[in-house]
């Protein structure tokens, strides 16, 4: 008996030890989240994405989907990617992934100078315009560097998964809005996300494609930060506390733009059901009556 209660109370301690830290409540994320310019960011780039699915769409159908159809896609896009939209799921998965220490110290490095010059750049990049932006990805907007801070810059774009993160959420969001138009169509969430298909990792080529254009975001981003300024980055970016904060940031960002897509993909469903309907009935009713035969 000593044996077996000795046993149970060591697996009772390394039970209490291995455990997760405590997920932090919503308004502890909440802070995280408007301090470190997400919301800001989010909404900046929520404009530019009404234009950017109808140009996926139109390039994805080869020209073959009419203006009905493209104007339901960006309808759609209005209506569902929003800051009340993306919030509620970003927020829980961003507090689900933290732990009130990562919260506390990341929050006291964003008070800093460095963390508040970090956040006012990434708050700067996510307001471009789209051209400025497709300007520094293809290397037509940049800045002139040294080799050390192109190190610097490459250490920043790899601890804080740059690469990753847009794939991740590029994935997520085709995925979502397939998923979304089979529940417009009428499926259940089960049959939709069979009819999807498995979910599968970003592809290589992918990755590679991306990896380039992000690194090059990432030294435009913070061009005007100083060598300490990017030491402290990632002096931090490498913490424990740092680490969690770039995956809750990520869980957040995926959750939250899977929800927008998914809602997207189910109104473009409903939409483009509604006008196959019409289109079916107005060809029924132009469709002339055979005259019976005279006797």
């Amino acid at each position: 008996m000593p044996r077996t209660l000795s046993l149970l109370l060591l697996c009772g301690l390394t039970a209490t030890a291995l455990a997760a830290p405590p997920a932090v409540t919503i308004d502890a994320a909440g802070r995280l989240y408007l301090a470190a310019g997400m919301r800001e960011q989010v909404a900046a780039s929520l404009a530019g994405m009404p234009a950017r699915l109808q140009r996926m769409f139109e390039s994805e159908s080869h020209g073959k989907l009419d203006a009905a159809r493209l104007a339901a896609v960006t309808a759609a896009a209005k209506r569902t990617f929003r800051l009340d939209v993306f919030e509620p799921s970003a927020l829980a998965a961003f507090a689900a992934h933290l732990d009130p220490a990562a919260v506390d110290q990341t929050l006291a490095f964003l008070a800093s100078p460095a963390g508040r010059r970090m956040v006012a750049a990434d708050v700067a990049l996510a307001k471009l315009d789209p051209a400025a932006t497709d300007a520094i990805a293809n290397g037509k907007l940049g800045t002139p560097t040294t080799p050390q801070r192109a190190a610097l810059f490459r250490q920043i774009a790899t601890v804080t998964r740059a690469t990753d993160s847009a794939a991740e959420v590029y994935m997520t969001m085709g995925r979502s809005l397939a998923v979304g138009k089979a529940m417009g169509y009428g499926l259940d969430l089960k049959d939709a996300r069979a009819s999807v298909g498995k979910k599968t990792p970003p592809p290589p080529e992918l990755l590679q494609s991306l990896q380039v254009p992000l690194e090059r975001y990432v030294a435009y981003d913070y061009r005007d930060l100083s060598d300490a300024d990017l030491h402290s980055m990632l002096s931090f970016l490498q913490s424990p506390a740092g680490k969690t904060y770039v995956d809750a940031s990520i869980a957040a960002l995926t959750a939250g733009y899977r929800s927008m897509s998914r809602r997207c993909g189910e109104r473009i469903g409903e939409s483009w059901r509604e006008i196959a309907r019409s289109e079916a009935q107005d060809s029924a009713e132009s469709t002339p009556t055979p005259t019976p035969p005279q006797r």
